[in-house]
């Protein structure tokens, strides 16, 4: 399965996904971004992915740098996109092109703290288990189908940043599979309850 990428900022994702499945179960053929001073484009570079630049200012409105964007993944032949860590919410009409083929990672175990500062959120709300989620997405915000989640309790948690270094390894192992999960056709909607996905994942390795 050919996959584009959308990042905005280190791409830690992209690189555990470069690390892991990139040319095993799927091949990373595109990454995206919209920041220019992205560490993911670097990322891209060394391992030969081509990468391009969407630049808002470039476009005027959302919906054109959206189009430009899925304009150049369907010309890459792309198959599913992946937000590794892309800030930027997505137009209804790109989503519409990739329907049920857009995977991202979210750092808390949703429904709960959907949308940015979600680790924020969560310290606020004084929770003591946090989590991952990969998900589909759809023209919601952080609202789609839930393919895999995994919890961690950090009762003594205090700031953002050190809950995202224990949250960083989950979302490292989480997305990957997510996506082999879906280059292997492991995931399908329950007919008898559309908004929850089957997944067979089989043995693990």
């Amino acid at each position: 399965m050919r996959v584009g990428v959308l990042a905005s900022g280190e791409g830690t994702n992209l690189q555990a996904l470069l690390d892991s499945v990139h040319g095993h179960e799927v091949e990373v053929v595109a990454v995206a971004s919209d920041q220019s001073s992205a560490r993911a484009l670097q990322r891209a570079a060394a391992a030969g992915v081509p990468a391009r630049v969407f630049l808002r200012s470039d476009y005027g409105a959302r919906a054109a740098r959206d189009a430009a964007i899925a304009d150049w993944l369907v010309a890459e032949r792309v198959e599913l996109v992946v937000l590794a860590g892309y800030m930027a919410i997505l137009d209804a009409s790109f989503v519409a092109r990739f329907p049920d083929r857009i995977l991202n990672v979210h750092p808390s175990l949703l429904p709960a703290f959907p949308g940015v500062r979600a680790i924020e959120q969560a310290l606020d709300h004084g929770v003591k288990v946090f989590g991952v989620t990969v998900h589909l997405v759809d023209e919601g915000v952080d609202t789609g189908p839930i393919v895999l989640q995994r919890a961690i309790e950090l009762p003594e948690a205090r700031g953002s940043a050190d809950v995202h270094e224990h949250l960083r390894p989950l979302e490292h192992d989480l997305l990957p599979r997510a996506v082999a999960l879906l280059a292997a056709g492991r995931v399908r909607r329950d007919p008898d309850h559309p908004r929850r996905l089957i997944v067979s994942e089989g043995e693990r390795a």
